[in-house]
């Protein structure tokens, strides 16, 4: 009787082609790439930046290279021609005390800007917790941010003026008597800054706020086991949590009382004494057609503000969080 039974290949030899697992099934090593990826995946994050990087080289960079050019020189904003003075505008504005003094006005509202931050702080802090009616009061606090400069302006121009608003308040509550709010240069740039904080608070309030709920409750009531009342909670707790955002406004409350304009522009025109250096800068160009000296006026306004952000970063250092 014959063996029917297929023989085994010999050693050594190829399996059939149909025996091989298809080239495509192969599951690739983690790690591998194919060829031509690594190019690509280099080169895709820079193509989602060139957009914006475009537009922030085209109307930032260049026009600040081209203001710090113009404040070497006398243009007058309209003629063709322009002749290099080199330092001279940079002279005349430390050496002319009616160009440097209105920076005095800025202390008004750098004042005005503490008063803010607190106001925000103490608003977030207490609205942070269960309290009735805390969403409307809410609203009612970020509303101002949200309204036009120019309607603010309006609006308080009836509330200032003498006899108005403040004045009919005021008499309710024994103070009788008509005050030139906007007319006193005793009380311009008091009624001005006091503005600015109405405005502005509601944004700080806002970014306050928000760093207060992304503590972890865990952490609050931790601390009410422990006996701690609502300002060993702030001190311990909300007041460290919220260091890097109080930093930043600080940054911008500083930067903001040095290039004030809106507000006082809209109300007083700069009259009385509440002209601002961002206003003396407008007039000497648009009224007196010196781009080249408010040129460098923006300059010196721009390092101003550098040299302040530096500082409070050297005085506070920002915080980083080492790697796990």
């Amino acid at each position: 009787m014959s063996d029917t039974r297929t023989p085994a290949p010999p050693a050594g030899r190829a399996t059939s082609r149909a025996a091989r697992p298809p080239q495509s099934s192969r599951r690739r090593r983690p790690g591998s790439r194919q060829p031509g990826a690594t190019w690509r995946t280099r080169l895709t994050p820079w193509l989602f930046l060139v957009v914006p990087v475009g537009f922030l080289a085209v109307f930032t960079y260049v026009p600040i290279v081209t203001m710090i050019e113009y404040g070497f020189t006398d243009w007058d904003g309209v003629s063709p021609d322009r002749s290099w003075v080199g330092m001279r505008n940079y002279t005349e504005i430390f050496t002319r005390s009616e160009l440097f003094q209105v920076f005095y006005v800025s202390i008004y509202y750098l004042a005005a800007s503490v008063v803010q931050l607190v106001l925000a702080l103490y608003f977030a802090t207490v609205l942070s917790f269960n309290t009735r009616l805390r969403n409307l009061f809410k609203g009612i606090l970020f509303f101002p941010y949200l309204v036009n400069g120019v309607a603010i302006g309006f609006v308080f121009l009836y509330f200032f003026q003498s006899g108005g608003t403040l004045d009919t308040v005021l008499s309710a509550f024994g103070v009788h008597g008509r005050h030139y709010w906007l007319g006193n240069p005793d009380l311009v740039n008091i009624s001005l800054s006091g503005v600015s904080v109405w405005r502005y608070m509601g944004l700080n309030f806002v970014l306050f706020l928000g760093g207060i709920q992304s503590v972890p409750g865990e952490l609050y009531e931790a601390a009410s086991l422990d006996g701690a009342n609502r300002w060993a909670q702030f001190r311990y707790i909300i007041a460290p949590s919220l260091r890097p955002l109080i930093s930043l406004s600080v940054i911008l409350a500083i930067s903001g009382s040095l290039a004030v304009f809106e507000i006082p522009y809209i109300m007083t025109g700069g009259s009385g004494k509440s002209e601002t250096f961002v206003i003396e800068t407008i007039k000497m160009n648009f009224e007196f057609n010196k781009t080249g000296l408010a040129s460098a006026m923006a300059v010196v306004l721009l390092g101003f503000v550098l040299l302040v952000t530096w500082v409070q970063r050297r005085l506070v250092p920002e915080e980083r969080s080492e790697p796990a």
